[in-house]
């Protein structure tokens, strides 16, 4: 899967998969972080994303958080997710 199909409030768009660094949720929308534009907020819950989106693109780290495996840059010790653009996030104990 290289783009994924979003209903937006301008109507249906595509946007490529390999361009969105993470999602995060927020009640019964998300916000998609992507790598080259603004944010984006959606009507979606979280999970119909990680039904959506390729498992081996993309991992769960906490209740809230999606993360593209291709923007982490280091994981530490104490389960602190580290992305290129320089986000830190924990990893829930459950994801661990």
């Amino acid at each position: 899967m290289e783009t994924i199909c979003i209903a937006t409030n301008k109507g249906v768009e595509f946007y490529k998969v390999s361009n969105i660094i993470r999602i995060q949720g927020l009640s019964n929308y998300c916000k998609i972080y992507f790598d080259n534009e603004y944010p984006l907020t959606v009507a979606k819950v979280l999970q119909w994303f990680e039904d959506k989106l390729p498992e081996n693109f993309f991992c769960r780290i906490h209740r809230t958080h999606l993360v593209n495996r291709q923007f982490i840059s280091s994981v530490s010790g104490d389960y602190k997710l580290t992305l290129n653009n320089g986000e830190q996030f924990k990893v829930s104990r459950r994801k661990k």
